[in-house]
């Protein structure tokens, strides 16, 4: 432990507010990098689950402290850990193209809410370097996590198209470069004026295809609409 904080260890006017401050600071930082990807979850609403778990676990620490209510200290601050789960679920969609989303920011709110947790309970060290930890895998991890998606050597694609003709064409473009397609799901737009199928892919890759370029050139066959990987 850092003798810096010896002193703050007990709850005082001074450590609760150095607390509370340190909450909103480590929550505003997850959360402002999920707000600058345009996330469902973003600034204030970290800010608030980690101030709302701090004080959470201080006021346990209140009841026992001061107003002498011998319990589990421990038991507020397990409600929170359970509950922050409902909120966290509610950022988790599945879109129509089968793809989910929301999973790192469900997991960066319950993060928070455990950083709060450890704050507001005088575990000064622990909150930080985990805000610091979070921060690094959410802007240099996720590069490497691209870099290993790109040489991935099994993908999924999404494609709309307009005819029958138009997926023959994308099927034999697969054929020419040695693709294997391990699964194919084609599916008709029903709420959809612009197209009437759509099609999800999944391929098995070789070493000297690049998604980026696959991506474009199934993009540039005559009747496609729009491609994407899943």
């Amino acid at each position: 432990m850092l003798p810096i904080f010896d002193g703050l260890r007990d709850v005082t006017l001074l450590s609760v507010t150095l607390r509370l401050l340190l909450a909103v600071l480590c929550g505003g930082a997850i959360g402002i990098e999920r707000a600058f990807k345009r996330r469902p979850a973003g600034f204030r609403t970290h800010i608030l689950i980690c101030l709302g778990a701090a004080m959470t676990t201080l006021t346990s620490q209140y009841l026992y402290l001061n107003m002498h209510y011998y319990t589990d200290m421990a038991r507020l601050g397990a409600q929170v850990v359970a509950g922050i789960g409902f909120l966290g679920a509610g950022t988790i969609i599945v879109t129509r193209r089968q793809r989910v989303k929301g999973l790192t920011t469900a997991a960066g709110l319950w993060a928070s809410a455990i950083i709060g947790l450890a704050l507001g309970g005088g575990f000064y060290e622990g909150g930080i370097l985990t805000t610091i930890m979070i921060l690094l895998t959410e802007l240099l991890f996720s590069r490497l996590e691209r870099r290993v998606l790109d040489n991935a050597p099994e993908i999924n694609l999404y494609m709309e198209y307009t005819d029958k003709r138009c997926l023959e064409q994308v099927l034999k473009l697969y054929h020419d470069r040695n693709l294997k397609i391990l699964n194919m799901e084609i599916t008709r737009a029903t709420g959809s004026k612009k197209h009437n199928a759509c099609a999800i892919f999944t391929l098995r890759l070789h070493k000297n295809c690049k998604v980026g370029q696959l991506v474009d050139s199934v993009a540039a066959v005559r009747g496609v609409i729009s491609v994407e990987e899943l």
